[in-house]
């Protein structure tokens, strides 16, 4: 991995601790009347959201320092307080210094504690995709927190296909793009693959009834997990931290099976895989004439680099550049995204534009 050279108070300061990052944020649920669904659908839709930092409106009372950070599959806005992004981003002199910028991390629909399926719809609720998605992000700032412009959005992994889609569709509302860890076309091949493997194995549950559970489909979604824990790792740093067999297996037994079914409604799983069914914005890549900071890394098994797509594909962007991170057992895998320690220098020049 290249070094990094830090700007002097970035060196200097003294990062906070997740938790006073937690402390200083503001949360708020906005509700979306009558949310119209893509594929049919209407209802009231609670979208969450956590935000740091103060608005700052210019003289036409508009907000002008507003930046969105957009989770991936299964997140929330809060996984944004973990130390490896949070302490490296949010302090004076960084990237995102709250003392500049307003910081908007939403819930998507579907995820954290925005509206979904296990609140009590089931597989009832719409069947949402991220075209719907984007449309709650759009209603909640406009309608919920009074923003009409963004200096940045900045996307991790199903974010990163979020910020694609606002790019080609709301031309302009952002200033920039920062898509991390994802491509810009349609979900086929093995990353639809592995999304409809983890779908089948919970529906192939008996448990899991139709999604009319009264204990969780256990077996259905500790697959789901194992799927999930292979796509997403870095191979090289596995091999490394579990180099015998023995240790590779307790790592399951005690790791990610026990996480299978902790933290996972298997209804709202089903949805937030499928929920990216009918992405693709190549055709209209052309569109984003904004500064774009697009960044995939070498290990990641959803998004594999040996394709060549996003290389091609960052062509059709009159501004963008693309950093394809080389594996070492230092890198996250698909998880890179939010290491932020890899590409904040990436982030500030972009910032800088």
């Amino acid at each position: 991995m290249r070094k990094i050279l830090l700007p002097l108070l970035a060196l200097i300061a003294t990062p906070l601790h997740a938790e006073d990052w937690r402390a200083k944020s503001t949360e708020r649920d906005v509700v979306l009347k009558d949310f119209a669904f893509a594929e049919g659908g209407k209802m009231d839709v609670k979208m969450h959201v956590t935000t740091l930092g103060t608005p700052r409106k210019n003289a036409a009372g508009e907000i002008e320092n507003a930046v969105m950070v957009l989770h991936g599959t299964g997140g929330s806005g809060h996984q944004f307080f973990r130390p490896q992004f949070a302490e490296e981003l949010f302090g004076p002199g960084q990237p995102l210094d709250l003392a500049k910028y307003y910081v908007i991390l939403p819930d998507n629909i579907g995820h954290g504690k925005s509206s979904k399926p296990s609140d009590g719809l089931k597989m009832a609720f719409p069947r949402y995709n991220y075209a719907d998605m984007v449309a709650g992000q759009h209603r909640m700032l406009t309608e919920g927190l009074g923003v009409k412009k963004l200096k940045l959005i900045l996307g991790t992994s199903m974010g990163c296909m979020h910020a694609f889609v606002w790019g080609t569709t709301r031309l302009g509302f952002a200033e920039r793009l920062a898509p991390f860890a994802c491509n810009a076309m349609e979900i086929a091949g093995r990353n639809r693959m592995w999304r409809q493997m983890s779908i089948d194995a919970i529906k192939a549950d008996p448990l899991w009834n139709q999604g009319n559970y009264t204990s969780a489909p256990e077996s259905g979604l500790r697959t789901a997990r194992y799927i999930s824990m292979i796509a997403g790792a870095n191979a090289w740093a596995l091999q490394n931290e579990y180099p015998t067999r023995e240790q590779a297996e307790a790592a399951l037994r005690t790791g990610y099976a026990a996480r299978a079914t902790s933290d996972t409604d298997a209804n709202d799983q089903i949805y937030q895989l499928d929920s990216s069914r009918d992405y693709n914005p190549a055709p209209n890549l052309a569109k984003i004439t904004v500064p774009v900071l697009w960044i995939n890394s070498s290990d990641d098994f959803i998004n594999p680099p040996e394709l060549g797509m996003a290389q091609q594909h960052v062509k059709l962007m009159p501004k963008a550049r693309f950093i394809l991170f080389p594996f070492s057992p230092d890198t996250k895998g698909h998880g890179t995204h939010t290491w932020a320690k890899f590409w904040k220098a990436d982030l500030a020049e972009l910032l800088s534009k």
